[in-house]
């Protein structure tokens, strides 16, 4: 569930300009034309993360030509994980074939903002009526199970933003992501 400051109805949190594996500097304010953002603490090593990158392809596929960007975060240290350096990044995105913004959260200033703590851990920002600006509308897990695409149930991301593109509410706002913890700098 969300830590000590971002909530359902929070705004999404100003971050960037970070650095993409496609060469860009991407920030927050890059996605205020958007119908939703899906923000996504990932990473390179993590075998939760690895099981649901095709799905996160996929996903991207189907929702970009609804106005809906996702952009995976890797706030990891690297010390004790290389793999997820930026190089590594550059390399895991080039051979899963990436359609999605994949950036590097050196500083780990992103991922305290957000109050992340897994990977995959997932945010949905999108419009709520009456307000200005992304707001978050789904925190959680992509769906319930990371193990086998082929036996899930619930889609709860795909439930979330479709619920984001309705202009509804989210029906389950909060489920428990699961996965790897960040790995914090000392």
């Amino acid at each position: 569930m969300a830590g000590s400051g971002l909530r359902i109805g929070s705004p999404l949190p100003s971050f960037g300009p970070l650095p993409s594996t496609d060469g860009r500097m991407v920030k927050s304010t890059d996605f205020a034309g958007a119908r939703a953002v899906v923000v996504v603490f990932s990473c390179n090593h993590c075998p939760y993360v690895q099981a649901y990158e095709d799905r996160m392809i996929k996903f991207q596929m189907e929702y970009v030509p609804q106005g809906v960007t996702m952009v995976a975060i890797n706030s990891n240290e690297t010390e004790n994980h290389p793999d997820d350096d930026f190089d590594g990044m550059v390399r895991r995105a080039a051979e899963k074939k990436f359609n999605f913004l994949y950036v590097r959260d050196e500083s780990q200033e992103v991922a305290e903002a957000f109050d992340a703590t897994h990977t995959p851990e997932f945010f949905v920002f999108g419009a709520l009526s009456g307000k200005v600006g992304l707001h978050l509308q789904y925190h959680g897990k992509m769906d319930d199970n990371y193990k086998d695409p082929s036996a899930v149930k619930r889609r709860y991301l795909e439930e979330a933003v479709d619920a984001v593109l309705a202009g509804k509410p989210v029906a389950e706002p909060e489920t428990h992501s699961m996965g790897c913890t960040i790995k914090w700098k000392m």
